[in-house]
């Protein structure tokens, strides 16, 4: 007889999954046992006991579902083998190496050399990833992460480029980890000071995989469709912490072509951290916009970058005044206000986009970029008179021939008319001061 494995039971019926679903809260049941469950009457998770939303939403587990299918098509092979407990034995067998390797993870009698081939060994099979959550590898590798950075800062240098390289791979592992959980509490770390603080100095020092997968941490979290709340505490956590907002900007100022995968990761991250409206303000306060127009005037030659994002993002950041005022008033003290506007007026058509494949994204960043000019322009004459120096009338008329969408026209329109009735009212009013 098959033993069936504990992650592939129904927490409710206790049989083998047959459609499993998972709820907001993260947690999976067959379908028709929660169904049951809804039916009597009760509004919360059966585990967690928390309460759930309304609707209440069930997401198909394709994942699990496939698992299931390949452990069902293992077994059937097995007995017709006559090998029964062949299986048992080699689930056993697995779960008892990854609880050993574990062990040299957890252990402090074993250096970091040893801890990176425990993580090497460790397979990147679908079945594997389960187990390791069953036996708590996600909470386990987020704390060795976060939790021995002041120990890594006095390791000999021997012992430094394994320690990097464990971060590394740990990291890698957490990220595919992390949706498979079915919830980000294990995240919930980092609202301890020492491990944001310890995120933040691997923000800043560590090395480009590092930084890159820390950005990808970030948008994981606040890209993710979790209503609960801690997973909307963790974003706020994230996007008013200055010392990672810092780190973000500067990852986006870099200039070196070696950099432009980190550069890019953070975009991503903050265009995920800016989607929610909390974060706008602090995110304007800690330079945000001019790392953002920096990058759009850096990636101009790119057939391929994500300025169309970055323009999304300006556009956000735009919605509070703080905003507008930073992207207006910045040329007083560092230079990029004016440069804030020709970059956008550069967004609203590139010819380098006619090589580009995805023409949604391209044509998201000329709407972007329109309405943001239709922000500042509004209510000032230097937007204006830069807007126009910079040539926003001939981009305009040359998007609208485009096969861009009509409610990127009709901005494009709204604009011109914008510029040509305040032109002339700015034009009167100088006039009759002279």
């Amino acid at each position: 007889m098959m033993c069936i494995p504990e992650l592939f039971i129904c927490p409710i019926s206790l049989e083998l999954f047959k459609d499993p679903v998972t709820l907001c809260t993260g947690l999976t049941y067959d379908r028709s046992s929660i169904q049951q469950w809804l039916a009597a009457g009760n509004l919360t998770c059966p585990v967690t006991m928390q309460k759930l939303d309304d609707p209440i939403t069930m997401v198909p587990n394709h994942t699990l579902r496939h698992l299931i299918t390949q452990w069902l098509q293992m077994g059937s092979q097995t007995q017709n083998s006559n090998h029964s407990d062949d299986h048992c034995l080699l689930e056993t067998t697995t779960t008892d190496s990854l609880a050993s390797l574990k062990h040299v993870l957890e252990s402090r009698e074993f250096a970091f050399e040893n801890k990176v081939q425990a993580l090497e060994k460790i397979s990147s099979s679908p079945s594997t990833h389960y187990l390791l959550l069953q036996l708590g590898y996600l909470p386990l590798l987020l704390e060795l992460v976060f939790g021995l950075v002041p120990e890594a800062r006095v390791l000999l240098i021997s012992e430094e480029y394994y320690y990097i390289k464990f971060v590394e791979l740990a990291l890698s592992r957490v990220l595919i980890l992390l949706p498979l959980g079915g919830g980000f509490e294990p995240l919930d770390i980092l609202k301890e000071e020492s491990k944001l603080s310890s995120f933040e100095a691997l923000l800043a020092g560590g090395s480009a995989f590092i930084r890159i997968n820390l950005c990808r941490l970030i948008e994981a979290v606040s890209a993710s469709e979790s209503s609960s709340s801690s997973t909307k505490g963790l974003r706020v956590v994230l996007g008013k912490n200055q010392g990672i907002l810092t780190q973000l900007v500067q990852l986006i100022l870099h200039q070196s072509d070696l950099e432009e995968e980190a550069a890019d990761a953070a975009i991503r991250a903050v265009s995920a951290l800016s989607s929610f409206e909390d974060n706008i303000e602090s995110l304007v306060r800690n330079g945000m916009l001019n790392g953002l127009v920096t990058y759009i005037t850096r990636t101009e030659k790119r057939e391929r970058s994500l300025a169309p994002l970055a323009t999304a993002i300006i556009e956000r950041l735009l919605g509070v005044e703080s905003g507008k005022e930073e992207l207006l008033n910045s040329n007083n003290n560092n230079g990029t206000g004016g440069n804030g506007i020709h970059a956008l007026v550069k967004m609203v058509f590139r010819v380098s986009w006619s090589n580009v494949d995805d023409d949604h994204e391209h044509h998201r960043g000329s709407e972007s970029a329109v309405t943001s000019l239709l922000i500042v322009c509004n209510d000032s004459l230097s937007a204006r008179e830069e807007a126009i120096s910079a040539g926003v009338l001939t981009q305009l008329l040359l998007l609208m021939q485009s096969q861009c969408g009509n409610s990127t026209k009709a901005k494009a329109r709204m604009l011109l008319k914008l510029l040509r009735t305040k032109w002339s009212q700015d034009s009167k009013q100088l006039i009759s001061m002279v």
